[in-house]
Order: structure tokens, then C-alpha cells, then sequence
């Protein structure tokens, strides 16, 4: 039976080194959540790690993993002069080959920013002569409401809306990360699991990344202190040679997940083949829609075809993700790409790790990269 947890703060940090002290080696722990991203970065935890401890984002940032090809897939679509494009507010402003959405709804697009795949659904059925396309992108957390849509639309027979779906599932893409040749001083050791992704999946999805790769998995809540907690747990695992499944997060997770969501995802979607940003191709990592809902797939009612990525040249976005770089080790990261003038989606996103380095750590790395590099002087013998 594992020992109660402490639930304080002060306490879950002691406890922290406390465990970090005892492992002798270098530990890099990856998390794939957006939000954690941001809780990590606002809380300024990174800044309380134990010296010997690294807490990595990965493919979490769910515009962040979307491929070029796919951005540039939804600006053809926006520039159809009888389509009305409907998408979330964290994709306009994301760079593609031939400008953002934001760029071409300036230039006369119709480009509407919606809270709720529903809304889409209500604009086809309140202008019956207008083709509406929902942009759906996202993990299993935004998937069940891109089923309910369709669903409703297939409910009321509406011949004018349709779905790009450029969904992604998170399970696959931490598998890609384990699978990936990396550095030997860059090895995941353990990943807290996203939380709200595994509300709808349940924790049991995370059973195959501890079986078949030996790797700890620990799902974890947003709050400082429960992240600090997961952490904890992931680090006593390394120490103790153990790979185990912990959820620390039971109010929410269940170890089935959400049936009515998976239902939903599963009468309408199939998992295909997708590219990720900076990782390729992943087999079964995607979402595709299926069988009888096909008629609202909107590669099929406009003959699409994606488009070659074609990334922004300079832009480490796909390295960020998968964790081999830090934002600050790219060489355009708040000069030439800032919050402002963004040049990759990391920079874009609210989730994303270079804008919470840039809101959160930028003076850290302004420091850094003013300190005069010192050269060592030759001694002569």
C-alpha cells in the first residue's frame, strides 16, 4: 500500500527534494497538457525543480501539434467565396504558407471564431444557403464535441455543413515521443498525463505506454501543488525502479473514462494515419470520420487534398513539442517571434511553451543571453 501523500504545499515540495536527493542521476519527467504547460510556467515551478530534475512539455498544445499542411488545408477552405469557416479563437493568428486566418478574414473571408462546435451547427441551420465548415482540432478533450455537432447536423439534415477534422489522440503521440531517436541526455523518464484528456479516455488508456515502453505514467491535477504531488509520485517511481500507472487525480478520472464522449467519437470517428508538427506521421493518431457520416466530411464535399508542410524557415516549434529544445535554444524566440509577430504556433497559443516562456521566463533567458562569453586564454608550457 503507498503511503499517504502530503497535501500541503511547503510539505509536497520537501518532499520533493527529498526524493530528488536520493536519485543519483539526472531525471527529465514530460508533460502533455496545455494547461499544465501553463500552471507549471505562471506558478513559477520549474524555478522550485530540484537541480537535478527537468519537467519537459511535450506534444500537449493542441494548435501547437497541428501540421503547416494542415493550417494551410483550412485557409483554402476560408478563401471559397460561398464557405463560412468556423473555428476556435487560439487558431486565427497561426502563421500558414500563404498568411493566418486572421490575415485573410481582413482581406474579406468569412471567418468566424466560435466557443462551441454547436455554434457552427446553428449558423448552417439559421442560413440554409450558406456552406458552413467546422475547423475541428484538437485531442479527445475538443473530439466529443466535434461528434455532438455532426451528430446534430446529421439530426437535422443539414446539406450545408461539413467538418475538416484535424484531430489528433494523445496516447499515440506520447508512444511517437518514446519511440523517436533522441539524445542520450535527453530521455523521458516518466509523463504526467493530462488531465482533462484523461476524464474522457479514463486512466486505463495509459496502461500500453507503461507496459510496452517501462515508462511511469502519473495523472495529475492543474493546481501547483497537485502537479508538485504528481511529480513526487513519478520521481519515488524512477527511484524505487518501478513503472506503474498512479492516478492522483480520482475526483475526475475514472479508470474508464467518460462512455457517453467515447460513444459519441466512436460512432463518428475512425483513428487514421495523421501528421503531427514536427513529428510526421503517426499510425492511428488521428481522426477521421466515418461510414454513414462521410457526407460531412469536408475533404470529401470540396475534393481537398493537405497540402505539403511547409514549415516557417528558422521555427523549432516541432522540437519544442517533443521536447529537445528549450524556446530559448531557438534563434528567433522573442526577437524576431514574439506574442506580437508570431512565426510558429508555440508562440501563438495560449497553451503554448514558447508563449509561457516568452510571458513567463523571457527575462531569465534576456539575462542569459547578455553574460559576456568568457574564452578561455591559452597557457603557455
Amino acid at each position: 500500500m503507498m503511503p499517504s501523500r502530503p497535501q500541503d504545499s511547503a510539505s509536497v515540495i520537501r518532499r520533493l527534494h527529498e526524493v530528488a536527493e536520493q536519485i543519483p542521476d539526472r531525471v527529465q519527467l514530460m508533460e502533455v497538457c496545455g494547461t499544465h504547460t501553463m500552471s507549471a510556467f505562471r506558478s513559477g515551478l520549474h524555478g522550485l525543480l530540484p537541480r537535478n530534475v527537468e519537467l519537459l512539455s511535450g506534444p500537449g498544445c493542441p494548435v501547437c501539434v497541428t501540421a503547416q499542411g494542415h493550417i494551410d488545408l483550412m485557409l483554402e477552405v476560408a478563401q471559397r467565396h460561398d464557405v463560412t469557416l468556423c473555428t476556435y479563437g487560439d487558431m486565427m493568428r497561426v502563421p500558414g504558407s500563404r498568411g493566418s486566418l486572421e490575415s485573410i478574414r481582413c482581406d474579406g473571408a468569412d471567418i468566424r471564431v466560435v466557443y462551441s462546435a454547436l455554434d457552427a451547427v446553428r449558423l448552417a441551420e439559421r442560413d440554409p444557403g450558406r456552406r458552413v465548415v467546422l475547423a475541428a482540432i484538437g485531442f479527445e478533450t475538443t473530439a466529443p464535441t466535434a461528434a455532438a455537432a455532426l451528430l446534430r447536423a446529421h439530426q437535422l439534415a443539414l446539406d450545408n455543413f461539413s467538418v475538416l477534422a484535424c484531430l489528433k489522440l494523445v496516447v499515440p503521440a506520447m508512444t511517437a515521443v518514446l519511440s523517436q531517436p533522441r539524445p542520450k541526455r535527453l530521455g523521458v523518464r516518466g509523463f504526467l498525463c493530462p488531465g482533462h484528456v484523461s476524464a474522457v479516455i479514463g486512466s486505463d488508456a495509459f496502461v500500453p505506454v507503461v507496459d510496452d515502453f517501462q515508462v511511469p505514467c502519473v495523472i495529475g491535477g492543474f493546481e501547483p501543488t497537485l502537479m508538485t504531488a504528481a511529480i513526487v509520485a513519478l520521481l519515488e517511481q524512477v527511484r524505487d525502479g518501478r513503472t506503474e500507472l498512479e492516478n492522483l487525480y480520482p475526483q475526475v478520472v475514472t479508470p474508464a473514462g467518460n462512455g457517453i464522449a467515447q460513444r459519441w467519437m466512436n460512432e463518428v470517428f475512425e483513428p487514421v494515419v495523421t501528421r503531427w508538427r514536427g513529428m510526421g506521421t503517426i499510425p492511428g493518431s488521428g481522426l477521421a470520420i466515418r461510414g454513414a457520416y462521410r457526407g460531412y466530411d469536408a475533404r470529401r464535399v470540396y475534393d481537398l487534398s493537405t497540402p505539403p508542410d511547409n514549415e516557417p524557415a528558422g521555427c523549432r516549434c516541432g522540437e519544442v513539442i517533443t521536447g529537445l529544445v528549450r524556446p530559448d535554444q531557438c534563434s528567433l524566440f522573442g526577437s524576431q517571434c514574439n506574442p506580437t509577430h508570431p512565426i510558429g504556433p508555440c508562440m501563438v497559443s495560449g497553451e503554448g511553451t514558447c508563449q509561457a516562456w516568452f510571458k513567463y521566463r523571457r527575462a531569465e533567458v534576456a539575462s542569459r543571453r547578455s553574460r559576456p562569453k568568457i574564452r578561455a586564454k591559452a597557457v603557455a608550457t
